[in-house]
């Protein structure tokens, strides 16, 4: 079993630990890559299915993520300035760690940086759900455009942790759930995420030296699935396909997979597993 996160050991005591429990079983690692406004144990699921696969597990977060959602909304100062960079560093430097090339796994923001890790030849396979845009994806959906605008509109806001409000989470996040499904994911994983990396993604694709773009072309990149929900708000069917059509130019299998009825939290409310057997069995093919 992965090592639990609890309260009173820091989030590199925990993944160092997963690096070695992973190095010493000989298994397939897989890493697991979280978005804005979330923390690992939104993939506190996803566990024990890819363990009883014969996988091992790792639930790295982000530079200085507080392991438990109570420690960061109480010290939402921690995710502030952090860049696009700094996080696929940090990613990158865990990746490293590890004696197997992972296959890795990215929701939202975190399959965006899973394409740009994959697209240094860091992955086995890879498979992004609900991934974010990088330079040279041009939709921008109204729907989108309304998530992220309370973060936006303010170019103070860059250098700040900001919070969704429960209406802006059940907006963009939980808009296919129920009420009270949609009230227990805000109250168990909504934390703040900071707004300089949101604003990198917002400009990417008029900023020539932007930190958020993936090489596509990279024969190293390895089997890619995308996977949307076709009923997402935070990142619309129509930017999968154009994530899609960009990476299927690449030598290696690309391949996408559209979940019916299904919004942006797909990997964590009551329709979770359906989406990791998808995840699952793609990466079963090739791992």
């Amino acid at each position: 079993m992965s090592t639990p996160q609890t309260e009173g050991a820091g989030m590199g005591e925990l993944v160092a630990r997963q690096v070695d429990a992973a190095n010493s079983s000989g298994r397939e690692p897989v890493v697991f890559i979280h978005g804005l406004w979330a923390l690992p144990n939104s993939w506190e699921r996803w566990v024990d299915p890819f363990e009883g696969a014969g996988y091992a597990v790792l639930t790295p977060g982000w530079p200085d993520d507080p392991v438990t959602v109570t420690e960061a909304r109480a010290h939402p100062e921690v995710f502030a300035r952090k860049t696009v960079a700094q996080m696929v560093d940090h990613l990158a430097g865990i990746v490293g760690q590890l004696e197997r090339k992972p296959v890795l796994v990215g929701h939202s923001f975190g399959g965006m940086l899973t394409q740009v890790l994959a697209g240094r030849g860091l992955a086995a396979v890879s498979v992004g759900i609900s991934a974010a845009p990088f330079r040279g994806v041009l939709p921008m959906p109204a729907s989108l455009v309304r998530s992220v605008f309370p973060v936006v509109r303010n170019p103070a806001n860059r250098d700040r942790a900001m919070s969704l409000t429960y209406r802006q989470f059940r907006y963009a996040v939980a808009n296919t759930t129920s009420e009270q499904e949609a009230g227990e994911l805000y109250e168990n994983y909504a934390v703040p995420a900071g707004g300089k990396a949101l604003f990198q993604s917002a400009l990417a694709n008029i900023n020539p030296w932007t930190e958020v773009k993936v090489d596509t072309r990279n024969p190293a990149r390895g089997p890619l699935l995308l996977i949307a929900g076709d009923k997402d708000r935070f990142i619309p069917l129509a930017i999968t396909r154009s994530e899609y059509r960009r990476q299927r130019r690449n030598d290696a299998l690309t391949e996408m997979a559209q979940i019916p009825d299904r919004g942006h939290s797909l990997t964590i409310d009551s329709g979770w597993r359906k989406v990791a057997e998808v995840a699952l069995g793609f990466i079963n093919r090739f791992a």
